[in-house]
């Protein structure tokens, strides 16, 4: 009886394993076509193949039936080395552009200097939408960048542990302000939208360069409230943004819409629509700060210098004075000697 318990019994449980497992290899087929039996052997083949392989599974969740998908290793190469080039190239690119810009052109002056004489350009629920829509970008746009760099360049610096908690908390950052994002996103597109539609007047507005490059005929190009540059960023932005909520959405509940491939391509768009979004809202900061004079006070202030108006917002500025009654023509104001209109007048 002890040598029964001690080598039959065991031996009989080992045959009874090795039994399951080859009746589960057996279940291996390749997509599409038959169902073969495959061996370990027959397994590896298909591993070194271009093809996927699939397992009969008895459960809902038939994405775990596969085995070996081809497409998975192209996604991680992509997802490893190709997005973090171009992410690269994109952001430290526009960085090194607008730096050189800087050295060479300065800061783009008020040309008649300012006039002391403050008009309204943006109200209190215009300044909301772009500041949390702008404040959950920046959250969004480095917590999405410690993702993508994080192991090569922050793993060497703080460690494996260090690094994971800081992922952790990055990730939860990143899910967490989509939500302020969306939603500033949402309002200024019912806020903005119909003034950045574009026209006639965008054309010579990108001709001239913005006024940037030279001046033309008149001085900078006649813009109404938004100029070419302007609704551009706004496209990009309005656009860019719903993408990028749509695609990291989907990620969020990976596989209630879309399959596995279907989850590579989302990365794919979200990775690439990303970098795009970064470089070039690296512009729009720059012009909005150093970049020109008196730009800041729109969105910092809600209202910008009469002069300012004028030279860069001609258009606009002509409706505005008449709204406000402005009798007198800007000038250059004494220094400590300035007015505000009424804010809201807009």
């Amino acid at each position: 009886m002890t040598w029964l318990k001690k080598v039959l019994l065991p031996a009989l449980l080992g045959l009874v394993l090795h039994a399951g497992a080859h009746g589960a290899q057996a279940q291996l087929y390749q997509v599409p076509g038959q169902a073969p039996a495959a061996s370990k052997d027959e397994v590896q083949i298909y591993m070194d193949r271009e093809s996927e392989l699939r397992g009969i599974v008895s459960i809902p969740d038939r994405k775990l039936s596969v085995l070996v998908q081809p497409e998975g290793r192209e996604w991680r190469e992509w997802r490893t080395s190709t997005l973090r080039i171009v992410a690269a190239v994109l952001i430290l690119g526009m960085i090194a552009a607008v730096l050189i810009f800087y050295l060479f052109k300065g800061t783009i002056r008020i040309e008649a200097g300012r006039s002391g004489r403050m008009i309204p350009r943006f109200n209190g629920l215009e300044r909301f939408a772009h500041w949390s829509t702008a404040t959950s970008f920046l959250v969004l746009a480095i917590s999405g960048l410690v993702v993508t760099f994080g192991r090569p360049l922050l793993i060497p610096l703080m460690g494996h542990d260090a690094f994971t908690a800081t992922a952790i908390v990055t990730t939860w950052l990143h899910n967490f302000f989509s939500v302020p994002f969306v939603v500033g996103l949402l309002l200024m597109i019912v806020l903005w939208i119909r003034d950045n539609i574009p026209e006639k007047s965008d054309i010579a507005w990108i001709k001239a360069g913005g006024g940037f490059l030279g001046k033309g005929p008149g001085g900078h190009p006649e813009a109404g409230r938004f100029n070419a540059g302007q609704k551009g960023v706004f496209w990009m932005v309005v656009l860019g943004g719903l993408a990028m909520a749509i695609t990291g959405y989907l990620m969020m509940l990976p596989f209630y819409v879309t399959d596995i491939s279907g989850q590579q391509i989302v990365h794919v768009i979200h990775g690439l629509g990303a970098a795009v979004m970064i470089a070039g809202i690296v512009a729009h900061i720059y012009i909005g700060t150093l970049g020109m004079e008196g730009a800041f006070d729109a969105m910092g202030r809600g209202e910008v210098d009469e002069n300012w108006a004028v030279e860069h917002h001609s258009g606009w500025y002509q409706t505005m004075r008449k709204r406000l009654g402005l009798r007198t023509p800007p000038r250059r104001h004494e220094i400590g000697e300035i007015d505000h209109h009424p804010a809201g007048a807009d």
